[in-house]
């Protein structure tokens, strides 16, 4: 039996102290996340994280570097997830764009809504990478892209 971790991308886009998510259904329930998805084939991580913000919000976003890059088990299906977490800044919008399948709306929240909800959050990531985010936890693009 061979092991495939997925590999996903997240972005976290700030502004004034709000975060750019997602409202999105999962396993039946709204949660919050951070606009994210899968790496396709053929793409980078950088394009693979700028496709999904954009994909899921409608906003076009410019990177300017990157979170972390970890591994998370999903209790609810036992699948990991390989996921590089990218920040920048949200560039221009465009609310004409149809949003993804399960996206309900792109919402800006503080940190402090987030904490107040954890129910809300689709995996204990979400609001750690923004206080990791937030801690100074930055580095350059050419961390992983030389």
């Amino acid at each position: 039996m061979s092991w495939h971790p997925h590999v996903t991308v997240a972005t976290v886009i700030e502004d004034r102290g709000r975060f750019l998510l997602v409202e999105e259904e999962a396993g039946g329930r709204l949660v919050y996340n951070q606009p994210a998805g899968h790496l396709e084939a053929g793409e980078t991580l950088l394009e693979a994280a700028c496709r999904e913000t954009l994909e899921e919000t409608g906003w076009t976003a410019e990177l300017d570097g990157v979170i972390s890059v970890g591994l998370y088990t999903a209790p609810a299906n036992g699948v990991t997830y390989m996921r590089t977490t990218f920040f920048g800044r949200a560039v221009h919008h465009d609310p004409t764009l149809p949003l993804d399948t399960g996206i309900q709306r792109a919402v800006w929240l503080t940190p402090a809504e987030l904490a107040a909800t954890p129910e809300k959050l689709r995996s204990p990531m979400v609001l750690q990478v923004i206080h990791q985010y937030l801690a100074g936890q930055r580095f350059p693009l050419a961390l992983i892209f030389p």
